[in-house]
């Protein structure tokens, strides 16, 4: 195994890191009190290429592999969570599923687009009753001649007010379960479709989070993704992908709290010396430092997993499960080293403690990952072969 990165990656990250430097940390405070996501800073992110990372340049791409994702949205979180999780439902949602199940025209309709950065892509799962079980969905697609008519709702859905396409997932026959479940690509013009942002979240201030509402709404049968029934495969295989770009921002979230620990440590001065000194302090210190290497083994390992079209999904959740509690973990000690301060928003800190508590239990709670793990060991789970199925980089044209 190669643990050295190419210089292509090197450059990636050095244009990431000045972006989030110039762009996102002097302004997060700001939007952070508006409540707003900046959709300027999007345009500048389509700009420098990193809407279609790891899209085909046939698709309008830059055309890297899947750790140069992992770099985008480590050093992003590193500036916010919000920019991460744009990228990451975006791109690990959206666009890389549109790339693994789309047909030529909806890749030509929807994908090119999006990797140029003209057009927003989001993902429509979770409703207020089917979170971690799928299953419990409600929303219906009901076969009326060339179009579905879709009814229900989704919630809890990143960039609801922004995305121009969306991925939605559908019962189309219920009586089936699992098997039974469909997906759609989903415009914001069409017919029956509206959004409505959630107020008052806890954290990810900055970001657009909120509802779908389907009433009535027709979707051209051309706008099935795969085929009928195929959608929960389809939502487990989007979720490999998204799950990993949720644990590359949790690496960018640890990064942060060790940075802003370690300056403050050299700031602050009690009993005569820099808090740096005091070994509890250190002891903080050195825990970050090691959920910060592991968390990146565990990422990148997977990050080469999918470079080789290798079925990825439980090394995924093992780095999302682990790299995510890190980052909270790491957040709640970096607070506890600004001592009051930190529970203020005079330094940033506060507000990664608030942003990392959404990626413990967003695709997939770190409880669903444990039983996950547990039961990979003991049998009884085992990952069928879908590797035929996963883009393989460099990515044939």
């Amino acid at each position: 195994m190669n643990f050295e990165f190419q210089e292509e990656h090197q450059l990636l990250r050095k244009t990431v890191r000045q972006f989030v430097d110039q762009e996102i940390i002097p302004n997060i405070a700001k939007w952070e009190e508006q409540g707003a996501f900046d959709k300027n800073v999007w345009k500048r992110l389509a700009d420098l290429g990193l809407m279609g990372v790891c899209v085909p340049e046939k698709y309008g791409g830059s055309g890297m592999d899947y750790n140069s994702l992992a770099i985008v949205c480590e050093e992003l979180e590193r500036g916010d969570t919000a920019f991460r999780t744009a990228v990451s439902v975006h791109t690990g949602l959206n666009s890389m599923t549109l790339m693994q199940w789309g047909t030529e025209q909806q890749k030509q309709r929807y994908l090119t687009p999006q990797a140029k950065g003209e057009k927003i892509g989001a993902f429509g799962l979770t409703e207020p009753g089917a979170g971690s079980d799928v299953a419990a969905m409600s929303t219906v697609a009901v076969r009326d001649g060339d179009d579905y008519v879709l009814n229900g709702q989704k919630t809890w859905i990143s960039l609801c007010d922004i995305a121009d396409h969306f991925i939605v997932f559908a019962y189309t026959d219920k009586s089936k379960k699992h098997h039974g479940i469909s997906a759609f690509i989903v415009e914001r013009t069409m017919t029956g479709f509206s959004s409505k942002a959630i107020k008052g979240k806890y954290g990810i201030k900055s970001g657009n989070t909120g509802e779908l509402f389907f009433d009535q709404m027709r979707v051209p049968k051309e706008n099935l993704l795969g085929e009928e029934g195929e959608g929960f495969k389809i939502a487990m295989s989007s979720l490999d992908n998204g799950r990993f770009t949720v644990a590359a921002g949790a690496v960018g979230l640890s990064l942060a709290c060790l940075e802003a620990s370690v300056k403050y440590c050299h700031e602050r001065e009690t009993f005569g010396k820099e808090i740096g000194q005091h070994q509890l302090v250190q002891q903080m210190i050195a825990k970050m430092e090691a959920g910060l290497q592991m968390s990146r083994l565990l990422v990148y390992r997977v990050g080469e997993l999918k470079n080789k079209g290798v079925r990825n999904t439980r090394e995924t959740s093992l780095a999302k499960w682990q790299a995510c509690d890190f980052a909270n973990k790491a957040a709640d000690d970096a607070v506890q080293i600004h001592g009051a301060y930190g529970y203020s928003d005079e330094y940033p800190v506060a507000r990664y403690l608030r942003n990392s508590k959404a990626p413990v239990i967003y695709e997939g709670t770190r409880e669903i990952h444990t039983i996950m793990q547990a039961e990979y060991v003991l049998g009884y789970r085992e990952d069928k072969v879908l590797s035929q199925m996963l883009p393989k980089w460099p990515f044939e044209e």
